[in-house]
């Protein structure tokens, strides 16, 4: 079966979405690397993100893969793996863009597609239950505190050595909430039968634990 969860940026997708898929041996999917892939490629070929025809002109020569080796996953771009390379803030800031542009969407979307196909993935992003998959077995939508958010992802750039402001990750922060909420095509809403998990208070393995009960009851 093929489990969906979305939210926006801070709210633990990532690290409840790997923890998931390894107690229940699945798959981790994260949509999001493809579309920071697609702005890795974007950059590296000098082009503007905010340009849809030049960005939609790139993608005719472009090839964009996920392989799994033993549980890991590896993007692919034109056959060279960059997966190290897609948390740069450089390459953040691009795909927040570029996921906005419709040509990408559609273009991703059949990608995204051909992985779930073999079922047996937890797969996130923010419109996995609502485009993606909308036949997704179980559908999770979490959110946060906006404070906590914050707290959060700015934890993480220190972590990772990429550490502004804590102003700077609130302005990031609410920059990229307003575009995947109001972009006109598939923007960041919870899908109609999504469980709503608030994770302000919860840990990781705490949210782990309700998306397991949920899913045991439904099966």
């Amino acid at each position: 079966m093929i489990i969906a969860i979305d939210g926006p940026a801070g709210v633990g997708k990532s690290t409840v979405a790997k923890l998931l898929a390894a107690r229940l041996g699945y798959l981790y999917l994260d949509t999001g690397a493809l579309y920071r892939a697609v702005a890795w490629k974007v950059l590296q070929s000098r082009v503007h993100p905010a340009d849809p025809a030049q960005v939609a002109i790139l993608l005719t020569t472009t090839s964009i893969h996920m392989q799994f080796h033993q549980g890991a996953m590896q993007v692919l771009v034109d056959g060279l793996d960059v997966t190290g390379q897609l948390r740069t803030p450089e390459v953040t800031a691009a795909a927040s863009v570029v996921s906005a542009i419709p040509a990408v969407r559609d273009w991703l979307l059949p990608i995204q597609r051909q992985i779930g196909a073999g079922g047996s993935v937890v797969a996130e992003g923010r419109d996995v239950g609502t485009k993606v998959f909308p036949a997704a077995s179980f559908k999770f939508f979490l959110d946060a505190d906006a404070e906590i958010r914050v707290a959060r992802r700015h934890r993480e750039l220190v972590a990772a050595g990429r550490g502004g402001s804590i102003e700077a990750t609130s302005q990031d922060l609410s920059t990229r909430d307003q575009r995947d909420r109001t972009r006109s095509i598939d923007p960041l809403i919870p899908a109609m039968d999504a469980r709503f998990i608030d994770t302000s208070i919860l840990s990781p393995d705490q949210v782990v634990e309700k998306m397991i009960a949920t899913v045991s009851i439904g099966s």
